[in-house]
């Protein structure tokens, strides 16, 4: 079982948080949130060719009327919304707009609903083209041991050099182990990771693998576009030299790390540290060069010595024809790095080891291992690393089972590289890989078509917009491996959600959009704490939306908040505002490949698909199976809607979107039912409804119990495992448990059950039909008001 932190942040920050408030006049006290207009727009730039559509927070159960103007007032389109009805993860109930028919590139365009009208938005592929620079930009700001120049980054956010041993600095180089180690090191350089002063080795990792993977992949996919990341693109010193910009602001991730391994004759030689911080949390605002703590090295930890591997030996096969002596010292610390990793497996990191930097705790590297070994295996091509690779659990894709991208899970960089750098497996290895990243595509699709914001994320917990941003990557690549319009259709909805189609109508990255984010938790880009300093440059993705309101600030103003609306934009809501590296590195492989992808659209989809034939439905126990005939579209089927009434007179209702051409309707009460199903592409053009069938859910011959037990609670949530389903019938069934939530309560995460909210009804339905006298388990994650100790109650089950 994996345990890790998702949190930078523990309890010791709060102090840090009160030292700001000792010491400085107290900030101007952020208002709880604004949701802005009631139409809910991508306000930063819609792409020409692409699907185009809005939320529209609106109560009424019939469509209404929208227009669309132009920056002169002029009406350019106009149509009716389609009502979608309460929306879980934000409370609201939402219509949407669909003008992905109109395709006139410009400026200040806006959308008018029911007396409401959203923020100014273009339709254009610039703004896409300027911030993949921008989120690049983030890394030469976050440098350490280095100043940053105003020829560069501009006067109002240059500074000198942080942690190069001038007072008051204590400076990284002679770094002592905050456990003694008998030695000091030479840590000079790298990215400082957040908002705070801290180096850490596992974040530093993904975040130079996802810049030099986003130029790698230019090399092969046919059609992208590697001279947008050549030298002289960045507003860095060293442009002009020859080499790629992104990879030269790689390098200084890379270089870090290699220095963070303890050196051979030592205890632990080829592991590597898992940070450098500070000895105890800082105040803000405070700029590198003014911190006065000392340093301090953590202990080694698999996990970092992996991050090094897997890192190092990518750098090794890409810059061999750059920089061949890098090439060759980056290759010998990945393979010492992975051969004292296999020595040492299960050195996890201290989650005591808060005070002055985070802990980044993950008790399970399984995923790193195999990550490692792909990429040594994809350099060397040596037979001990495909050993290692072809017999992990993850091997051809199955990593994606527990998800996609991040720092804590990081299985799936080892098959994009698997899947995309030619290497010794057999083609159908390969094939297989990359059909998985179009599995788990259509899983992600599949999440955003139930929300009415749509976002392929189903829990919103710290950097829950780093989640969308990675899980919008694995779309790309899933486009890249299969053409398929529906995943690049899905990409550019997740930007939609990032740019302001959200519950707040907020971007959240900082300088794009009438409403963004300004006031991140950082401590040099502090304007809100003193107005002597700046707000955050363009560019950068602020964490999100996260359940678990960690920081007072983000306690006291979003108590009881839906998950969609746990954010507030304040530079001491860290839990929710914090900036990144892994966040960024993913905001800027996104913002590239959507620049490049945005040059490419066809004209707007407006073409339905055809109506699904065939429609045959049977009942079992409490459940309807149905079927139906695959329909066709100019572009591609992403769904089906399924449609319910009850009775032979009742009106049909949508009661689920199909990815395939089946589905189980469970928990069903014995009676006539009469369905039908609808096709929808990836433009959001539906078909006629089929023909309808009939069937009835017959009484008796089954039955089933359900016993829940609450595994932990803390102040702000709780988890209910296991949820014990038993049929006690004669026949097989399709489970369906139904409970409440207390007021306030929402469940922000579930597991071997597929579970819908209604309000504070929760219905969880089987994945798996369950045979007599057997029993299934399936569990899930709630938030809820801090204070509040309810639990969920009325457990019922039918089947």
């Amino acid at each position: 079982m994996r345990t890790h932190h998702r949190f930078r942040r523990e309890a010791a920050l709060a102090a840090a948080l009160a030292l700001t408030a000792a010491t400085l006049a107290p900030a101007t006290a952020t208002a709880a949130p604004d949701a802005g207009p009631a139409v809910k727009v991508n306000q930063v730039a819609y792409v020409p060719g692409l699907p185009k559509q809005a939320t529209v927070v609106n109560g009424s159960g019939s469509p209404a009327a929208w227009s669309l103007r132009d920056a002169s007032g002029a009406t350019v389109a106009s149509g009716q919304t389609s009502v979608r009805g309460a929306d879980a993860l934000s409370g609201d109930s939402v219509h949407t707009v669909d003008f992905s028919s109109f395709d006139t590139p410009g400026t200040g365009y806006v959308l008018s609903v029911a007396g409401a009208t959203s923020n100014p938005f273009d339709i254009s592929a610039d703004p896409l083209k300027r911030l993949r620079y921008d989120a690049l930009a983030f890394f030469y700001h976050q440098r350490s041991g280095t100043p940053i120049q105003a020829e560069y980054v501009g006067s109002q956010y240059a500074r000198p050099a942080g942690h190069l041993d001038v007072a008051p600095n204590r400076g990284d180089s002679g770094v002592p182990c905050r456990v003694s180690c008998g030695y000091t090191s030479d840590v000079r350089g790298g990215w400082y990771d957040a908002g705070d002063h801290g180096k850490y080795g596992v974040d530093t990792g993904i975040a130079a693998w996802q810049l030099i993977n986003e130029y790698e992949r230019t090399r092969y996919v046919t059609g992208a576009d590697g001279a947008a990341l050549g030298d002289g693109k960045l507003a860095i010193p060293e442009r002009g030299n020859g080499v790629p910009d992104i990879l030269d602001e790689a390098r200084w991730g890379v270089e870090f790390l290699m220095k963070m391994q303890v050196p051979q004759g030592r205890t632990d030689a080829g592991m590597v540290r898992h940070k450098v911080s500070d000895e105890n949390w800082t105040a803000l605002p405070l700029r590198p060069d003014q911190d006065p703590q000392p340093r301090l090295l953590s202990a080694v930890t698999t996990a970092a010595t992996l991050n090094l591997a897997a890192v190092a030996a990518q750098a090794a096969r890409v810059w061999r024809d750059l920089d061949a002596d890098f090439a060759s010292r980056a290759l010998t610390a990945a393979e010492r790095a992975y051969a004292a990793a296999k020595a040492n497996p299960t050195r996890y990191a201290d989650p005591d080891d808060g005070n002055g930097g985070g802990t980044y705790v993950d008790n399970n590297v399984t995923d790193e291992f195999f990550w490692a070994a792909a990429e040594l295996f994809t350099t060397t091509g040596a037979s001990g690393y495909r050993a290692d690779v072809t017999g992990s659990s993850f091997f051809r894709g199955k990593g994606f089972d527990q998800g996609g991208f991040d720092w804590w899970w990081t299985a799936g960089l080892g098959d994009t590289t698997l899947a995309l750098v030619p290497n010794g497996l057999s083609a159908s290895d390969v094939s297989a890989t990359r059909a998985a990243f179009a599995s788990y595509g259509d899983r992600l699709l599949g999440q955003a078509s139930t929300q009415g914001y749509p976002a392929p994320a189903s829990g919103y917990y710290w950097g829950s917009n780093g989640v969308v941003a990675n899980a919008a990557n694995v779309l790309a690549l899933a486009h890249d491996f299969t053409g398929q319009a529906k995943y690049r259709a899905g990409v550019y909805q997740a930007l939609d959600y990032l740019f302001g189609r959200n519950p707040f109508n907020h971007s959240y990255v900082t300088g794009y959009g009438e409403r963004a984010t300004r006031n991140s938790h950082h401590r040099f880009w502090a304007d809100q704490l003193d107005s002597s300093l700046p707000n955050p440059p363009a560019g950068l993705l602020a964490g999100g939306p996260n359940t678990d309101l960690q920081d007072p600030v983000a306690q006291q103003q979003l108590a009881g908040c839906k998950p969609q609306k746990c954010y507030l934009d304040d530079i001491n809501a860290w839990s929710v505002n914090e900036v990144a590296l892994n966040w960024n590195a993913a905001l800027a492989w996104l913002s590239a490949w959507a620049a490049e992808k945005a040059g490419s659209g066809s004209p707007a989809d407006t073409t339905a698909p055809g109506t699904p034939a065939g429609l045959t439905a049977s009942a079992s126990g409490g459940s309807v199976s149905l079927s139906w005939g695959a329909s066709t579209d100019d572009v591609g089927v992403t769904g089906y809607d399924v449609l319910r009434a009850t009775g032979s007179s009742g009106t049909f209702t949508r009661v689920a979107t199909a990815s395939g051409t089946s589905y189980t309707d469970s928990g069903l009460a014995p009676g006539a039912y009469r369905y039908q199903v609808r096709a929808r592409d990836a433009a959001g053009n539906t078909s006629a409804a089929s023909s309808a069938v009939q069937v009835t859910v017959p009484g008796g011959g089954a039955g089933c119990t359900v016993v829940a037990t609450t595994q932990s609670q803390w102040g702000t949530g709780y988890v209910v495992q296991p949820v014990r389903v038993t049929n006690t019938g004669t026949s097989t069934i399709t489970w369906a448990v139904t409970f409440t939530l207390p007021a306030g309560d929402a469940v922000v995460g579930s597991w071997n059950a597929a579970v819908t909210t209604g309000g504070q009804a929760v219905t969880a339905r089987a994945t798996r039909s369950l045979a007599p006298g057997a029993t299934a388990e399936f569990g899930f994650q709630a938030s809820r008001p801090n204070g509040s100790t309810a639990l969920p109650s009325g457990y019922t089950c039918t089947g």
